[in-house]
């Protein structure tokens, strides 16, 4: 069997199938960006003890910047030097403190290295470097992804915001509408909770081995330790929780998770809508050259990257859904469940981002078929039925839902033709009537 991974090897189609459409998540959610974002907690909490004037070290210019180009050169190298070093320890943090111990020995005294790791635990570290790696990878992948897909959408809304559609309510046609108002409806819902994803801090924990800074109190008792941890959480772009057990609460992750989640219902919706109008003939798809929609049939052009956008919006949510029920329940001070689970976070953002860009590239498959769109509203005449009734309640006429009523609900055709005739022999003056006749369902759009 193969040792080196490849998209033919790797069990997860993640990282393989479709790993081309996800390395942009490596550096956030592989091991090795779990291993640098472990060093950056590490590294940046030496610096802060320095700065804060809590312990003897006092580190220069050139020693912060000795001690951040740990992280600015850490390579593959690196982590598999810390790989190697939790083949001994059996414990990957500690890996890491080892590790940058090794790469500051030069850098610091031997008294100043004992203050690597000073006073934590190792959920301080991953508690810290977790959801700084979401943080990040929020702000640098995943919200800027959405707005571009909220961007597209707007823009096929504004180009098609004239063209009345039939509507349909239960599958059954309905109030005509517009086709760019219908696309609106899902920008609208996407900005709302992508604003509110873009609004949620990350928090974490930094407390010490039960969250109470033990170890920190007992070797400095007059350093108020709860403000620095604190401000150094704060300076990370973060917010700190205050009463932890070892691990942090998950409560807001939970909720993000929740977002995200629900950004994923309403993509799921917006692509099974898309998938219709394909269905009905509403929208072609562009062609490519020797691409193939069926091993059988040579006529299909199938809508598969939005098939394929709600598999993988659909495997994220039932991630995203367990990671938000899971993380927040833990045995007493901790249990080891939470860690296990947490491996898993880069999973769902994977399928995100796949789901995401299928629906770009379905997107930009489709082409409006406007001719169908109007053909569809010429057969179904009879939704101006609402419209005439509602005029006729203004005009004072009695039981005119009951009368339109009578004339719709049959299995006859009701084209432009029946609804004249009916108008023109209803018991109204004829400026009502002419009002009547000017009712199309081009027309009878509202506010779309």
């Amino acid at each position: 069997m193969a040792n080196t991974l490849s998209p033919l090897n790797a069990i997860s189609p993640i990282d393989g199938r479709y790993q081309s459409k996800t390395d942009s998540l490596s550096p956030y959610f592989s091991e090795f960006g779990l291993i640098k974002y472990r060093v950056i907690i590490e590294i940046e909490y030496l610096i802060a003890l320095s700065e804060s004037k809590t312990t003897p070290l006092d580190f220069n210019a050139d020693q912060q910047s000795a001690l951040r180009s740990v992280v600015k050169d850490f390579s593959e190298v690196d982590a598999l030097r810390i790989k190697e070093i939790e083949k001994i320890t059996n414990h990957d943090v500690k890996a890491v403190e080892y590790f940058i111990k090794e790469q500051l020995a030069e850098v610091l005294k031997p008294n100043e290295i004992e203050y690597i790791h000073f006073g934590l635990t190792s959920q301080d570290i991953n508690n810290s470097a977790v959801p700084l790696s979401i943080k990040d990878a929020k702000e640098e992948i995943i919200i800027p992804m959405l707005r571009k897909l909220i961007g597209q959408i707007e823009m096929m809304a504004s180009n098609w915001k004239d063209i009345p559609m039939l509507a349909k309510t239960h599958g059954q046609p309905a109030s005509p509408t517009k086709l760019g108002k219908e696309f609106l409806v899902f920008s609208e819902r996407l900005h709302k909770q992508v604003n509110k994803l873009e609004k949620q801090q990350l928090e974490a924990k930094f407390g010490g081995a039960t969250g109470n800074l033990n170890a920190h109190y007992i070797a400095y008792p007059d350093v108020d330790w709860v403000t620095f941890a604190n401000n150094y959480i704060e300076s990370l772009g973060m917010i700190r929780q205050q009463t932890t057990t070892q691990i942090e609460q998950y409560d807001e992750l939970a909720s993000l998770f929740n977002t995200i989640a629900r950004i994923c219902t309403i993509l799921i919706d917006y692509a099974r809508d898309i998938w219709i109008y394909v269905s009905m003939d509403y929208f072609k798809q562009k062609l490519k050259e020797g691409e193939i929609g069926s091993s059988a049939m040579p006529h299909k052009v199938n809508p598969i990257d939005f098939e394929n956008a709600e598999g993988n919006l659909g495997i994220a949510i039932a991630i995203l859904n367990h990671l938000a029920d899971k993380l927040p329940v833990s045995r007493l001070q901790r249990d080891l469940t939470d860690s296990t689970v947490l491996r898993n976070i880069g999973v769902p953002f994977g399928h995100l981002l796949i789901a995401v860009n299928s629906i770009l590239k379905g997107n930009d498959k489709l082409l409006l078929n406007e001719s169908a769109i109007h053909a569809d509203l010429e057969k179904n005449w009879i939704v101006v039925a609402e419209a005439i009734q509602s005029v006729l309640r203004t005009a004072g006429f009695e039981k005119p839902y009951e009368l339109l009523k009578d004339l719709t609900r049959t299995n006859k055709v009701i084209g432009k033709a029946e609804i004249h005739e009916f108008i023109r022999n209803l018991d109204v003056s004829d400026v009502i009537k002419d009002r009547l006749l000017l009712i199309s369902p081009q027309n009878y759009t509202g506010n779309a």
